[in-house]
């Protein structure tokens, strides 16, 4: 996850509220008669190249580099355009 500022492209009204969704697999074995779950295995993090962001103004979902992209063509009023300038 990036330390940049992240802007809502879809609401357009949220800078602050988000949440990164991870992906888990967990293997489990079912009885193939009676649908019974029989064993679960310890769930496990699938590795993902860029992290998935969720607006929570409006539960719009989407890679990390939108959200990024967006707080840069749209600055907050009242910020340094280039932060890293001085």
């Amino acid at each position: 996850m990036q330390d940049k500022p992240y802007f809502c492209p879809n609401c357009r009204s949220n800078r602050v509220k988000f949440s990164i969704i991870s992906n888990y697999a967990q293997r489990f074995m079912k009885d193939a008669v009676t649908g019974v779950v029989q064993d679960f295995s310890e769930p496990e993090q699938l590795d993902s190249s860029e992290p998935t962001i969720q607006c929570l103004v409006c539960s719009f979902t989407g890679n990390e580099m939108r959200f990024v992209k967006q707080a840069e063509r749209e600055p907050r009023p009242g910020a340094p355009i280039n932060p890293n300038y001085m």
